[in-house]
């Protein structure tokens, strides 16, 4: 599962904080490391340089002053001692600054000077070493410090003795404060708002355009959308437009023609029915007088077919509950051929009149092809389920799509009293996607065939 969110803005906004936490931390490491840096080696040349004046003044004092002048010199962090040896056994390469600087001060380029940098602390003297009056004040300085960098210095007197001197460097403790903090909060308050504004330039016009598409799917007569936001979003909704101006152009263009066709074809049909019954009674004349009579019905199923392609009728907010039962009642509730099952009301915003002629035609099929018709409707997952079933034979199921089909019919005999011109299944299909839905057929497993109608309750947002 993603932590992402799942909008854009959510996503954008984000995205940039995370960028903001890792360059913030980022730099706050780089920035870090390098004031520690400079901070050791101040400390270490301050250290350095307070032992080349000690060695200076321990070469000018009379040898009964040294031990005051070593003791006086000591610190928690920082201890002199006179010796025979060098205490640096080695030269450090980080320590040579510390070692300029001690040979700068005392004026001596040729001075004998070791400096040893380590993280061995075992040379330093302990806490109870100490005396009493220094063991609080190193303590304190010792509180909280971690890394510890021992810097050993040996410089060599003119009297042949080693002054000695051992201190310890600390990283030092973060050092925050409240100030510290408002400027990371200013900056995610500033990519907050960019991340807002921006995102909502996008996020607009995509959902203008979502909700475009979901009425154009449909069929529900929609304006073009209004072209704004970033270029590649404004191109986007124009090549939408022209894409919703062309598919309502091109299914208007063939509803008319599928409509003026039947519509033409009447004449011709009506004038040989009157000539029909003008000639004596023969079988060759109710064989003609039957083929008229299912041209003349293919002619104007084919017409309703057109209207409900057409899409004209406006919607308006109906009780589904209340349609299907009065669609039951019609197709023969007296006689029960036809039961639904008791719901409460279930309020949809539809073609009412597009929507009855679908439903009426799935019931018929069921009361003709199944004897009986089972009507039940329910509510799942913001859709309404209308569930139509039979008590027939069922189909075969590699028939399921080609049902559908206009002018198919599994029935092969052809009569007008054994079904239609198969336009029924194609007509409530096409009225079920315009508004969004769409029809199933499945065999029931204890017989019979049962279409399965979804139908959106609400508009797209």
């Amino acid at each position: 599962m993603s932590l992402l969110p799942r909008s854009v803005g959510g996503q954008l906004l984000a995205l940039l904080l995370l960028a903001l936490v890792v360059t913030q931390g980022l730099s706050l490491f780089v920035l870090t490391d390098e004031r520690n840096r400079a901070v050791r080696a101040a400390i270490g040349l301050e250290a350095a340089g307070r032992a080349a004046n000690v060695a200076l003044l321990l070469e000018e004092a009379p040898d009964g002053l040294h031990a005051s002048i070593l003791r006086s010199a000591d610190s928690p962090l920082v201890r002199f001692q006179l010796g025979k040896t060098p205490a640096a056994l080695q030269d450090s390469a980080d320590a040579k600054p510390f070692v300029s600087q001690i040979r700068t001060i005392l004026g001596a380029p040729d001075r004998q000077i070791r400096a040893d940098v380590s993280l061995a602390v075992s040379r330093l003297p302990s806490v109870e070493d100490m005396p009493r009056r220094m063991r609080p004040m190193h303590e304190a300085m010792m509180a909280g410090r971690t890394e510890p960098v021992e810097l050993t210095l040996s410089i060599e007197l003119t009297s042949g003795d080693w002054l000695n001197v051992q201190t310890l460097f600390h990283r030092p403790g973060p050092q925050w404060s409240p100030t510290d903090i408002f400027p990371l909060l200013f900056m995610a308050l500033a990519i907050a708002l960019v991340a807002w504004v921006t995102a909502r330039r996008l996020v607009g016009p995509m959902r203008a355009l979502a909700a475009g598409a979901d009425r154009l799917g449909r069929g529900l007569d929609a304006e073009p959308l209004p072209v704004i936001g970033p270029t590649e979003v404004r191109d986007t909704t124009d090549a939408f437009n022209r894409m919703q101006a062309r598919l309502t152009r091109l299914v208007a263009d063939r509803t008319d023609m599928l409509a003026a066709l039947s519509h033409d074809l009447r004449s011709p049909l009506t004038a040989m029915r009157l000539r029909l019954e003008m000639l004596d009674e023969s079988e060759d004349g109710a064989r003609l007088k039957a083929l008229v009579d299912e041209m003349q019905e293919m002619v104007e199923t084919t017409m309703e077919f057109a209207r409900g392609v057409a899409r004209s009728e406006p919607a308006v907010e109906i009780d589904l509950a209340r349609l299907l039962s009065d669609l039951v009642e019609d197709a023969g509730a007296g006689e029960k051929r036809a039961v639904i099952a008791k719901t409460g009301s279930v309020l949809a915003t539809v073609r009412p009149a597009a929507l009855k002629r679908a439903l009426r035609n799935l019931i018929d099929n069921a009361v003709r092809y199944g004897d009986k018709a089972h009507v039940e409707l329910t509510v799942r997952s913001g859709n309404a389920i209308v569930t139509i079933s039979d008590d027939g034979p069922g189909l075969p199921e590699d028939q399921f799509e080609n049902v559908f089909e206009p002018f198919v019919r599994l029935e092969g005999s052809r009569s007008r009293d054994t079904g239609g011109v198969g336009l029924g299944l194609a007509i409530a299909r096409s009225i079920v996607r315009a508004h969004g839905g769409e029809i199933t057929l499945a065999n029931r497993p204890a017989g019979g065939l049962e279409a399965t109608v979804q139908l959106p309750l609400e508009q797209s947002p």
